[in-house]
């Protein structure tokens, strides 16, 4: 585990560590659901919303904010691990997903959009809704309720040349784990070269390294509020293939121009802060002096290696302490002993509804998040 001195670093790095502005005295246990936001978003996001100036303008902020903007792509396209592209910020992860499938379809000729049952409403919604409007057959792999995860070799049952588009979620924010996508990605490829592949990151940003170009992915797309940052703009990467498609723009604007209208500054700027946060943590978790992406990459192990001893803990208990996976009556999503788990432990148990947990853990100052079956995690909780 991360050792305690860097331990009280980081914690300190991070507001409402411990305490809630409205309940007082709590434990953030709320890894399905969002993340702590660092100190310096908090900061950076006052700074930018208090300039009245527009980016682009013909004055010194105006031309300082564009600096901003693009130093917030870079730092994003960094993290990413993406070459080449473009980095947009729009209105929420969810928001661009819909825009991305709806771009696609909209563009391509007649076929298949393959996705999962395991995928947020955001990518699946979207994918039924255009294929629908645009004439696409919509198929879905179904996820396997044991693992909690996809199995790659189902795809070569759906999959098919005529598959336009795939849709991969890859981490569950139901089950908490992760899908195998680089081997899908290659999977599909191979029987549908021409695939565009669009990737829901949103709960896998905080816990596992991205890396796009290793994906071969088409678009990659996070929260950041789900990543240290704060609510109110999703981020995403868009390769040079999904760029050039026909698109929503201005008329006589620029041709790759993907963001319509004024920018908030702020947004990238508070990405930025994310970024400098994983740097300066991979430096803190390596011996070496590591260029600023291995630094990313080092804290994303981290990360990873830190949470799964968390979980671990969770399951199996700490000294006399039970785990849940001894405790009578519980049910853990995905099986005790997965190695996808990324960071979550989802559970239930027989005779105790999910929402008196919640709600009695909250009583004693233990902030977790409920998944129901709903228009959310109906598709997973209810098989």
């Amino acid at each position: 585990m991360i050792e305690a001195a860097l331990l009280s670093q980081i914690r300190a790095r991070f507001a409402h560590i411990d305490t809630c502005h409205f309940s007082g005295s709590r434990v953030f246990f709320e890894n399905a659901g969002g993340t702590l936001t660092l100190k310096s978003v908090v900061k950076t996001s006052a700074h930018y919303a208090a300039i009245p100036d527009n980016p682009g303008r013909d004055n010194p902020a105006g031309q300082g904010l564009l600096d901003v903007i693009a130093k917030g792509r870079t730092d994003a396209a960094r993290f990413l691990g993406a070459h080449g592209g473009q980095v947009i910020v729009g209105e929420t992860g969810t928001e661009l997903l819909f825009r991305l499938i709806r771009t696609c379809l909209a563009a391509l000729p007649k076929g298949h959009v393959c996705g999962t049952t395991l995928e947020h409403p955001a990518t699946r919604s979207a994918a039924s809704h255009w294929a629908n409007v645009f004439g696409h057959d919509h198929v879905l792999v179904a996820h396997d309720d044991v693992s909690g995860t996809v199995v790659p070799e189902k795809f070569q049952t759906y999959v098919t040349e005529k598959t336009r588009v795939l849709t991969l979620v890859h981490t569950s924010p139901v089950t908490g784990m992760g899908v195998q996508a680089k081997q899908i990605i290659a999977q599909t490829r191979a029987i549908a070269p021409e695939v565009f592949v669009i990737i829901d990151g949103i709960q896998h940003a905080c816990h596992g390294g991205i890396d796009v170009m290793d994906l071969d992915a088409d678009a990659y797309v996070i929260s950041p509020y789900k990543v240290f940052s704060r609510h109110g703009y999703g981020l995403a990467w868009l390769s040079d293939r999904i760029l050039s498609l026909p698109h929503e723009m201005l008329l006589d604007g620029p041709p790759l121009n993907w963001e319509l209208g004024t920018r908030d500054t702020g947004a990238y700027a508070t990405f930025s802060d994310v970024v400098d946060y994983f740097e300066w943590l991979g430096a803190h978790c390596s011996s070496e002096t590591l260029p600023a992406r291995a630094c990313i990459v080092a804290a994303s192990q981290a990360i990873q290696q830190h949470e799964a001893l968390l979980c671990e803990k969770l399951l199996h208990g700490v000294g006399n302490l039970r785990g849940i996976a001894d405790t009578p009556g519980i049910t853990v999503i995905g099986g005790v002993n997965n190695p996808a788990r990324e960071g979550l432990v989802a559970f239930a148990h027989e005779t105790l509804p999910a929402t008196k947990i919640v709600a009695g853990l909250n009583a004693r100052g233990i902030r977790t998040h409920i998944r129901k079956a709903d228009h959310y995690s109906g598709n997973v909780l209810n098989p």
